[in-house]
């Protein structure tokens, strides 16, 4: 799986690249990726000691960010999508990116107005639009300071979804809208159904 949301990064012409896990993973990473010279990007590797959540891994990389803005993916998320230009482009605020799915309910769930996103709703009973919240995220310096005001949810985690409601707040969020095939691979039917379609992918090229 390390892979793809890997060359997701390298492919938006980011380089310089954070990868952060448990402590049981750190080193089957390492040995695995290496110093990332293969792959034509610098690698390097923080241990996020305890399941805090999304938004705790990210605080993890303030140092590694050295004020600069920070590209996010999650490491079960595969895009068929190349981000470069929405990557590129990005001065400040945040961008989240989009797909439209059959399932919403499962999902953090986005409320748009054109680019502007006014609200996100944690996998919602009656979802307000049929727009998930995928596993990619562009944030300006500004999250770090976000993170560290953050408390824990109910399950004891810092959520993606508390930082990214302070942007839409603030009125800083924006959101970019994936077009080809998405999949966070978080059910053995959506593991399937993306090795599926990378294959026939791989197939065409």
């Amino acid at each position: 799986m390390i892979y793809y949301p890997l060359q997701t990064l390298i492919d938006a012409g980011i380089k310089d690249i954070l990868i952060v896990s448990g402590p049981g993973h750190a080193g089957h990473f390492l040995n695995l990726l290496g110093s990332g010279k293969d792959f034509g990007a610098r690698l390097k590797f923080e241990i996020q000691d305890e399941a805090g959540g999304i938004a705790q891994a990210l605080g993890l990389a303030e140092d590694f960010a050295d004020n600069e803005g920070v590209a996010v993916i999650l490491g079960d998320n595969i895009f068929e999508d190349n981000m470069k230009r929405e990557a590129m482009n990005f001065k400040s605020g945040a961008k989240i990116f989009l797909k439209k799915v059959n399932d919403p309910q499962r999902f953090g769930v986005a409320d748009v107005k054109g680019t502007k996103v006014i609200g996100i709703d944690e996998k919602p009973k009656k979802p307000k639009s049929d727009l998930a919240v995928t596993g990619f995220y562009i944030y300006d310096s500004d999250v770090f300071s976000i993170i560290k005001r953050l408390k824990p949810s109910a399950r004891g985690e810092l959520e993606i979804t508390d930082v990214n409601n302070e942007y839409i707040r603030k009125g800083r969020m924006e959101a970019a809208f994936i077009k080809g095939f998405w999949s966070d691979a978080g059910t053995f039917d959506s593991l399937l159904r993306a090795s599926q379609l990378v294959k026939e992918k791989q197939n065409k090229d």
